[in-house]
């Protein structure tokens, strides 16, 4: 239980360290660049400068409720709520902290304003200014929340991260919360879900797999279908080293993979195993012609290049490295 504790608590530590703002450098995000140009704004900036907007009401947990998955796209989609909006900001941010070491708000306001046209059109220049005034103002307000000292405790995280997205719904009406934090606060919800099946002991292992199969059905669809390919791709590998230790032969691999994948995932796995021994295959014959000739000899270059394409042989002094510390190798 020990182990899967640290592995919920790494879960959990992005978005824990996100609290510790008091200091600028603190939760820099690379940014994607500014919105695009040539939008139009539809809405008049929800506030002035600086000024915190109080959201509307909610429920005694707000954090724990899921909220909407975003603006949608299309003809009336606000032009400046819009997908990668959060790391348009946060690029703006950080080329303000790149013009000098500061953490005095009203000099980074200062540097903000400078920068707005840089980042954002004309069309929602003024907007996207307010808005990233009072991003600075509720980047300062995070340095009010003092981190969980254990990261392990869902209990002690979630209250944290209560706290964090209280500070947010001062800031930022909803639009704008969920245009800034909707898809990393359903993140932060699985990571609580996770942490809190994981701690409880009077599952059993049937519940267990339950409740994860529905923490895992919460998170916004792009991320299911990122996290689903990354298991699917484990799975491959785990059945392909099964396969492999059994030494079964093709007939067997294809029936496996068919009945677990499907005919044509099992035919282009057939495709890669094809390719994978084909590789290993030459690599067999350079390493042979490497311990045929004296070190230098020409003919070996010549081998390199009648078995490798140039890509390859970029890889092929690295691919045998690994393969003499193979089993056999």
């Amino acid at each position: 239980m020990a182990a899967a504790h640290r592995r919920h608590a790494a879960w959990a530590l992005p978005a824990a360290l996100a609290l510790c703002a008091g200091g600028w450098w603190a939760g820099r995000t690379p940014g994607e660049g500014g919105l695009p140009r040539g939008l139009h704004a539809l809405s008049p900036s929800p506030a002035a400068p600086g000024q915190a907007v109080a959201r509307g009401a909610s429920s005694a947990d707000p954090f724990m409720a899921p909220g909407s998955a975003g603006r949608p796209d299309g003809p009336l989609a606000d032009p400046l709520l819009r997908p990668g909006l959060r790391y348009a900001i946060d690029a703006w941010l950080n080329a303000a902290l790149q013009a000098g070491d500061t953490s005095d708000p009203a000099e980074i306001k200062r540097r903000l304003r400078a920068l707005v046209d840089a980042h954002f059109g004309a069309d929602v220049r003024e907007r996207a200014l307010a808005l990233g005034l009072r991003y600075v103002d509720y980047r300062s307000a995070l340095g009010r929340i003092t981190p969980p000292a254990d990261l392990s405790d869902a209990g002690a995280v979630r209250e944290a991260m209560a706290a964090r997205d209280g500070i947010r719904q001062q800031f930022f009406e909803p639009a704008e919360y969920d245009a800034l934090f909707a898809e990393e606060a359903a993140l932060d919800r699985h990571t609580l879900a996770r942490m809190a099946i994981d701690a409880d002991r009077s599952l059993t292992a049937e519940a267990r797999t339950q409740a994860m199969h529905a923490a895992e059905a919460a998170l916004p669809a792009a991320r299911r279908a990122e996290r689903e390919a990354a298991s699917a791709q484990l799975g491959v590998a785990q059945q392909t080293a099964a396969l492999q230790a059994r030494n079964a032969d093709d007939a067997t691999r294809f029936a496996e993979r068919s009945a677990r994948y499907g005919e044509a995932a099992a035919q282009a796995l057939a495709a890669r195993d094809r390719e994978e021994r084909d590789w290993q295959q030459r690599l067999g014959h350079y390493r042979h012609a490497q311990s045929a000739r004296p070190p230098g000899d020409p003919a070996i270059e010549q081998v390199r290049q009648q078995l490798f394409t140039p890509e390859e042989r970029l890889r092929v002094d690295a691919a045998l490295a690994l393969r003499s510390m193979q089993p056999g190798g």
